[in-house]
């Protein structure tokens, strides 16, 4: 059985019917059958920040406590589950390989973090993002 990591923007795609890749999100999460598709510390942070951010949610935007309310109603499907980070000598290891580069990339951090984990964890990372997924490599499922 394959456990499926979302980044963040599938997360918000599948809860925001607004997204442009709302549809995509939706119906790769719809096929899960025993699968499950998890959310790790950076992601949760991220979706719930999102959430609450009116330049992201227009007029979709949520207050903290109604973000949480998304969150946990996502974490009440039998699909939806938290991954800790069980394995962080081995994230750490990866996120340091995908970290070396000599240009400036200051948007690669989280990217590389949960490439870094995906692998690490042995989870197919679920990603919209060609760059995310090209980070990531056999771990990476794109959606399109």
């Amino acid at each position: 059985m394959k456990s499926y990591f979302p980044d963040i923007n599938v997360w918000l795609a599948l809860t925001y019917g607004s997204h442009r890749q709302h549809v995509i999100a939706a119906s790769w999460f719809d096929r899960l059958t025993s699968q499950t598709a998890g959310f790790c510390r950076l992601t949760q942070l991220s979706f719930l920040r999102l959430l609450t951010q009116p330049a992201i949610m227009q007029d979709e935007v949520k207050t903290q406590r109604e973000a949480w309310k998304v969150y946990d109603q996502l974490c009440d499907d039998s699909h939806v589950t938290f991954y800790p980070e069980r394995n962080s000598g081995a994230i750490e290891s990866e996120f340091r390989a995908l970290t070396t580069t000599t240009q400036f990339a200051p948007q690669q951090w989280p990217d590389a973090y949960l490439a870094a984990f995906a692998k690490a964890e042995g989870l197919v990372l679920v990603t919209l993002d060609r760059a995310l997924s090209k980070l990531a490599g056999e771990t990476a499922l794109l959606l399109r």
